[in-house]
């Protein structure tokens, strides 16, 4: 099919992400996005191009390889620009899933993004070029924490749902702690859309504090009787 013929069919809405999920000529699914200027069509496994490096399914594994035999490699301008393509790949595909509602798979991504992020700032040529990177980590662990959530309110409760946001929300107090700058936490963009989402969890499924909020909240108040039998509930549900 010429590509004009699939543009005019799948009109371009720029107040929404488009987004489908198709079968491709031999029968496996590829997801397509269609953008402003045509149609990015994404791989639903391994790297969303189907590129791979040296027997490796994406540059994070390559680079896992290479760090592991190589401790001290250094990334050059070329892996640089390697890992930037990956991570905006990825990005796709992941609000993607966000937006076919395949939670699990956009957790998976976000996971992915941040492990590259991990091994490329150990890697790194310089400050800066970490910098200019970790500035995204609160950005991804939004959508991982959007995606976790949801995917637990799928499949479980909205008491685990509310359970990941709260995960979530302190993995990214962590980042603004090692960088020095929690007194923003509580105002950040990010983390006010995330305890909106949260309370409105609440509100909508009448959910009171979770048992690890009743556990954090009798360990403050020095009650260690309450907090005991709290941790075993929890144990056992984790269990089950």
């Amino acid at each position: 099919m010429h590509l004009d013929d699939i543009l005019s069919e799948w009109t371009f809405d720029p107040s929404n992400l488009n987004v489908r999920l198709v079968k491709g000529k031999d029968g496996r699914d590829v997801i397509q996005m269609r953008v402003d200027l045509g149609v990015l069509q994404l791989e639903t496994t391994g790297r969303p191009d189907g590129t791979a490096f040296k027997e490796c399914e994406t540059y994070l594994d390559h680079l896992l390889v290479v760090a592991l035999e190589q401790p001290e490699t250094v990334l050059t301008e070329a892996d640089c620009a390697e890992v930037d393509r990956e991570f905006m790949q990825f990005y796709h595909r992941r609000i993607c899933w966000l937006r076919l509602q395949y939670y699990h798979r956009a957790v998976m991504d976000a996971d992915h993004t941040l492990r590259l992020m991990d091994v490329s700032n150990k890697m790194s040529p310089d400050e800066d070029w970490t910098s200019s990177h970790e500035q995204y980590r609160p950005f991804v662990l939004f959508h991982r924490t959007q995606a976790e959530a949801l995917g637990e309110l799928e499949d479980n409760t909205a008491e685990e749902a509310i359970q990941a946001i709260n995960n979530g929300l302190e993995t990214m107090r962590s980042f603004f702690i090692e960088h020095e700058a929690e007194e923003h936490f509580d105002e950040d963009e990010l983390v006010v859309r995330l305890t909106e989402m949260r309370e409105s969890l609440r509100s909508e499924y009448a959910v009171g504090k979770t048992l690890k909020e009743q556990l954090h909240a009798a360990v403050e108040e020095e009650q260690y009787e309450l907090a005991a039998r709290l941790r075993d509930e929890l144990t056992r549900r984790e269990a089950n």
